[in-house]
């Protein structure tokens, strides 16, 4: 083993040991029916089976290597909307996905959806193009006038299912096949950070809405709910601290945990995790809580794909614990994340440091193979669906990993 990589070993082993995370049994997880989508007026549609993607997913993991695999786990980002350089990007890279931010953007969404198909250098297996369009306040579209939670939280429900099929159209003309747009948030505080974001503000409301945003959208990009387990009850911004809720168990099950249950029934195949604490129940940010997945897993029956905020928001936090990037993403798939999301910090190299880094600890024993198969197995799944519709569509149907 040569000093790079001792030294690679060491960093990770040492933030793992800080961290304390734990990773959860694999293979715990039982199937659940969602049932996919009409295809509407966009005809015709052709979506796997849960039997059948799930089959195809883990068929496709076992011919991986260890860094094919390592590669299917990570979403990266580089600010350019130059589709040549992103399409080097990718296939240089082979990660699972993409996340487009502001400076990816271009004037039009004709020209959007050609960078989209740069992005995507096998159609048989697509990249899991993903975006943060949640409208109002958090939009990268300039084109998206669509009502957003700013509004919707004080209109009837209808509205936010109108509001995010429209959306849901949109992204699916333009080649994006996952939205992190669904905030299942709650709040009544109008000076907490998460507030003009959240779609309601009592944790009833906050359900409906979510249920009928997930629906809206449902059949033309993956819905992704954010930020598990809640940042209505944790003051501060995640963006550049650990926000911290002193809410016990019982509390989180009466108020925070309502949306997310909505969205995971009315069939969200993305939930998204927030390095948010909540001590009562684990002292981790819940990104790196084994606890926190299993509460998901097995509370919620939540099947699908597990993914982080944005890990470079850890290293925004200025604690020493969370400095490295590459040690995060180790403890993030061992706590049982499927996807590992990087922007903040990152570069053109950052993503490949993470594949190899996550190659390395599962090659040392850090990490068990038997974790990254199942998260990459959930991830195929989702790409594999996508994939079945032309890229466009998406129902992933269930994206637990073969037993």
């Amino acid at each position: 083993m040569n000093s790079a990589r001792n030294t690679l070993v060491a960093s990770i082993m040492s933030a793992l040991l800080v961290l304390g995370a734990a990773a959860p049994s694999a293979g715990t997880d039982r199937p659940g029916a969602v049932p996919s989508p009409d295809a509407g007026e966009q005809g015709t549609v052709r979506v796997l089976a849960a039997a059948d993607s799930t089959a195809q997913a883990r068929d496709r993991v076992a011919a991986m290597s260890t860094s094919e695999m390592a590669a299917s786990v990570v979403m990266g980002h580089i600010p350019t909307s130059d589709a040549a350089v992103l399409a080097d990007y990718m296939t240089r890279t082979r990660i699972g996905g993409f996340i487009l931010m502001g400076a990816n953007i271009p004037a039009s969404e004709a020209e959007l959806r050609q960078l989209t198909a740069a992005l995507t250098s096998d159609d048989a297996l697509p990249p899991l193009i993903a975006i943060d369009q949640e409208g109002g306040d958090v939009s990268r579209l300039p084109w998206d006038g669509f009502a957003s939670a700013v509004t919707l939280k004080d209109q009837p429900t209808e509205a936010a299912r109108d509001a995010f099929a429209a959306r849901g159209a949109l992204l699916q003309r333009a080649g994006i096949g996952v939205n992190f747009g669904v905030v299942a948030d709650v709040t009544d505080d109008r000076s907490m950070f998460i507030y003009r974001r959240a779609l309601g503000t009592t944790p009833a409301s906050a359900a409906e809405h979510v249920d009928a945003a997930v629906v809206g959208e449902s059949g033309q990009t993956l819905s992704t709910l954010k930020h598990f387990p809640g940042h209505g009850a944790a003051p501060g911004d995640s963006h550049a601290g650990i926000p911290t809720s002193t809410r016990s168990k019982d509390e989180w099950i009466a108020t925070d945990r309502e949306p997310f249950r909505a969205g995971i029934d009315a069939g969200a195949t993305l939930l998204m995790f927030g390095h948010l604490a909540y001590p009562a129940i684990d002292p981790a940010p819940a990104t790196l809580s084994a606890e926190w997945h299993r509460i998901a897993r097995e509370e919620l029956g939540f099947t699908g794909v597990a993914i982080t905020d944005d890990l470079g928001m850890l290293q925004a936090s200025g604690l020493d614990g969370y400095q490295d990037p590459v040690a995060n993403a180790v403890a993030a798939l061992a706590a049982g994340n499927d996807m590992v999301l990087a922007v903040m910090f990152s570069s053109a190299e950052t993503a490949p440091r993470i594949v190899e880094g996550i190659a390395v600890a599962v090659d040392t024993g850090i990490l068990s193979r038997e974790r990254l198969e199942e998260a990459a197995q959930r991830v195929t799944a989702a790409r594999l669906s996508l994939a079945a519709a032309g890229r466009g569509l998406v129902p992933c149907g269930d994206c637990a990993p073969a037993e």
